[in-house]
């Protein structure tokens, strides 16, 4: 059972928002000998990145294809791979031709498409009657396999809200839930759509991850620990920065003493999905560990 209505918390919601986007974040605390011992014996990082909410609509300057673009062509590592949650009926996106031809593209450019919507508006699973979830799940799941070639194994959910029940709906149909270990906090919310601390957003929750490695509570998968990055590819600041924010997920890890893989970033369609079923939720009752303010929202 969710503590509030989500509607009743707008006035709570932007005022925590604002807080997280303007307030000075504390510094991590300093690596000690200790720690840099215990993180060398840890298998290295490397990052999974992942999108939500996409295709983005539009013809002119789409982002999502600008942020394809930047994945294959940058100049921390090209070629990079990543999972898209895709909203396969968003109204003027997904449902239409154009925002089609985009998914299809991902899936060319051997980018892993996962389930996030198939209703016209980025529906709150956890809030639906059963039967429409079930209806959503169907056509979410034919809509990707049309494209995919095989069925979505995937699904992240909107606004990180799920319990039980939509949990155990998800594999029901296949799919694997993948929440994330850091958040660029670009989704569009309430108008915001950017991030002033990213930087230090970004560091923060990097040595959130590090105590965790440190005290082995993370999966090791093809020689690496993966490391989740959510972004939103609808987004344009995300678009026009995304280069930046690989540089500066590398440029976190080095000042964290965090050793990552030669090519910190995934670059292969089957070890990215590998990756992101290492990192999935296995229990669907478990204490939920979501990003930024949905923990207070939506977490017990």
């Amino acid at each position: 059972m969710f503590k509030h209505g989500f509607f009743k918390l707008r006035p709570v919601l932007l005022t925590t928002l604002l807080a997280t986007l303007t307030a000075c974040a504390s510094a991590p605390a300093p690596v000690t000998p200790a720690m840099a011992a215990r993180l060398q014996q840890q298998a290295p990082i490397r990052f999974l990145l992942t999108f939500d909410d996409g295709p983005a609509r539009g013809s002119n300057n789409n982002s999502s294809l600008e942020i394809l673009h930047t994945l294959d062509q940058n100049p921390v590592q090209p070629g990079i791979k990543a999972v898209f949650f895709a909203q396969t009926r968003s109204w003027h996106a997904g449902e239409t031709e154009a925002g089609r031809a985009i998914l299809r593209q991902e899936v060319a450019d051997g980018q892993v498409l996962g389930f996030h919507t198939a209703t016209p508006f980025h529906a709150n699973h956890a809030m639906m009657k059963p039967a429409d979830l079930e209806t959503s799940l169907n056509n979410g799941v034919a809509d990707l396999t049309s494209l995919r070639g095989t069925p979505p194994t995937l699904v992240r959910p909107p606004f990180w809200a799920y319990n039980a029940s939509t949990f155990n709906a998800y594999q029901q149909h296949g799919m694997a839930m993948l929440l994330t270990d850091l958040s660029a906090n670009d989704g569009k919310i309430y108008g915001y759509h950017i991030s002033l601390r990213r930087r230090a957003n970004m560091l923060n929750m990097l040595a959130h991850v590090r105590d965790e490695i440190i005290a082995g509570k993370l999966p090791t998968v093809d020689g690496a620990i993966p490391v989740v990055v959510t972004f939103h590819d609808i987004n344009g600041y995300t678009a026009d920065h995304m280069a930046e924010y690989l540089q500066i997920l590398v440029d976190c890890a080095r000042e964290l003493q965090m050793p990552t893989t030669a090519r910190p970033f995934y670059d292969d369609t089957a070890t990215t999905e590998r990756a992101a079923h290492a990192r999935a939720v296995k229990d669907g009752a478990a204490p939920k560990e979501l990003p930024g303010v949905w923990q207070w929202i939506w977490g017990e």
